[in-house]
């Protein structure tokens, strides 16, 4: 399927054009760190970007996998400041094979609070 495979290679690669032509116009972030939706193209370029800058680390790892071409659940796993992160994100894909939904689950508490540290100041930072 192009379109995960796409996502795959912006995952290693963290090329930013390359991300930024993957998502719709209309895309919506779903965060597990914010209470509304992030609609549009640049608020989820940037929840994404720097989710990348936090998360895609060396020990960041892809564990599960569905695909039915329109929908992809990637299951995730890493290590965040002595913390072990499990994630999930769950992205829609409009017919062009670019993200118009991509929303994000993590657990357990104790590393939604270090994800929430570190991806405000990377925010802040790519602000």
């Amino acid at each position: 399927m192009a379109n995960i495979d796409a996502w795959h290679a912006v995952v290693k690669s963290q090329d930013r054009k390359a991300l930024n032509d993957l998502i719709a116009d209309q895309a919506v972030f779903h965060s597990p760190l914010v209470h509304t939706p992030q609609v549009g193209k640049p608020i989820t370029t940037a929840y994404l970007t720097a989710a990348m800058h936090v998360l895609a680390n060396d020990s960041f790892r892809y564990v599960r996998e569905i695909n039915d071409g329109q929908h992809s659940v990637l299951e995730f796993a890493l290590e965040l400041d002595g913390i072990a992160v499990n994630g999930v994100d769950m992205i829609e894909w409009d017919t062009d094979g670019k993200i118009i939904d991509f929303k994000v689950m993590i657990r357990p508490y104790k590393a939604i609070e270090v994800v929430r540290t570190n991806m405000a100041a990377m925010l802040e930072k790519l602000g």
